[in-house]
């Protein structure tokens, strides 16, 4: 059985039990970080050394990093239509897969913080705007790869690419920010509603 630790809230916790949902892979959730067990006792920094979740534990051992957690679930159980074996196509997942843990996420984090967890620490009003704009300006990017790719993140077909980034759309939307103009990034998110995990794990609760 896979042991899943992390609380069910938390954006990178949702990315594990998105991709569980897709594959079909039973586990058992631990409540761990804010609000729950404390991520920086002895018994949880030995399992991750940064004191962050999500952390799985299977028969092979431990494992952290949420988007690694992803790939290694995908390649485990042959889902080479979440995360394809050729080094080209795999390569143009991961990339993806990479910028929203860069980029896409550097981006809105001022914003969200501010505005959806209200933490008095993020109330400059200047940084606030700078963040909402360098997030939209990100969604813009997102808007023209899929109008490129006409259906998901890199192609036709739902990939793990599209699992981190529809959580991170789905925030997107959820932020109160004046939007930009992303009618493509609209309908994907329209399109990734459509999927159970998503709806469970993905908007928050809300069906």
């Amino acid at each position: 059985m896979l042991r899943i630790l992390g609380k069910a809230s938390s954006i990178n916790v949702r990315k594990v039990l998105w991709t569980c949902a897709e594959i079909g892979v039973h586990y058992e959730r631990e409540d761990w970080g804010s609000g729950f067990a404390s991520t920086r006792t002895a018994e949880f920094l030995a399992l991750n050394p940064n004191g962050l979740v999500p952390v799985i534990e299977d028969e092979a051992g431990v494992l952290w990093e949420s988007n690694t957690i992803c790939r290694y679930l995908a390649g485990k159980h042959g889902r080479d239509d979440l995360l394809p074996t050729a080094p080209r196509e795999r390569a143009l997942v991961e990339r993806w897969m990479d910028w929203q843990a860069t980029d896409l996420n550097a981006s809105w984090r001022y914003a969200f913080v501010a505005l959806v967890r209200q933490d008095p620490v993020f109330a400059d009003p200047a940084q606030i705007s700078a963040s909402a704009r360098a997030w939209n300006a990100n969604m813009g990017i997102l808007e023209r790869q899929l109008a490129a790719t006409g259906g998901y993140a890199v192609g036709e077909t739902f990939t793990l690419a599209d699992v981190v980034l529809g959580l991170s759309v789905n925030r997107w939307v959820m932020t109160p920010i004046d939007h930009a103009d992303c009618p493509t990034v609209t309908a994907y998110y329209e399109r990734l509603c459509e999927r159970p995990g998503f709806r469970e794990h993905g908007r928050n609760g809300i069906p």
